[in-house]
């Protein structure tokens, strides 16, 4: 990713609080734009890879359960402190832990996405799927099943195998491919990748031709 850094604030700046001044400047001249409109339903916005939407558990084909192995991490590294897992492990060797409960208050999500940077199997994501209000606050309370039902219902609508979609949050940026886990060692979309990950609208002015 390209960082780039505002040069360092000088004395007159500090005096007259230059920010500011920019700030009511940006607001003065939104004032006078003019304002786009979406039809929205009949208008759908195009939603780039990456979007944080729905939270969703991957299940895995082989078990038709959840991927989660139950090493907590995306519990950890929540800010928001909206995960709740408990789990068990077999007394079998070589066995894994089995998730007996994964739930995810919704309405507490700030969608940031670590839980998905973070997980060592990419077994949770936020899907694409950005239609989901509800009346209902406890219907915002996923619960392990209805997780894996977002994942079913993602699934159902991708057009692509399911086997091949990869969601960029997967692959943690300004890592090295040996540093990180076999699960983890992805392929993203162009502007994701290595140093051609830009942020901001002008986003699309780096990519290569062939994927602009």
């Amino acid at each position: 990713m390209q960082i780039r850094y505002k040069p360092r604030r000088g004395l007159l700046g500090t005096i007259f609080q230059v920010e500011i001044l920019q700030g009511m400047g940006l607001t003065l001249k939104r004032l006078f734009s003019r304002p786009i409109t979406r039809q929205y339903p009949d208008e759908r916005p195009r939603i780039r890879p990456g979007f944080r939407g729905q939270h969703a558990l991957v299940r895995d084909p082989a078990t038709g359960d959840c991927k989660c192995v139950g090493c907590m991490r995306c519990a950890m590294v929540c800010p928001s402190r909206c995960i709740r897992i408990r789990s068990h492990k077999d007394k079998e060797p070589g066995s894994r832990r089995m998730i007996d409960c994964y739930r995810i208050e919704a309405l507490r999500c700030v969608y940031c996405g670590f839980c998905e940077e973070v997980c060592p199997v990419n077994a949770i994501v936020l899907t694409e799927v950005f239609e989901y209000s509800s009346c209902d606050r406890t219907s915002l309370y996923f619960t392990k099943e209805q997780l894996l039902s977002n994942w079913d219902r993602f699934a159902a609508q991708l057009d692509m195998p399911v086997d091949a979609y990869v969601n960029p949050f997967w692959r943690p940026r300004g890592l090295a491919e040996r540093d990180l886990p076999a699960p983890k060692r992805l392929p993203v979309p162009p502007e994701w990748s290595g140093e051609q990950q830009v942020v901001g609208r002008q986003w699309q002015r780096h990519l290569p031709p062939e994927h602009a």
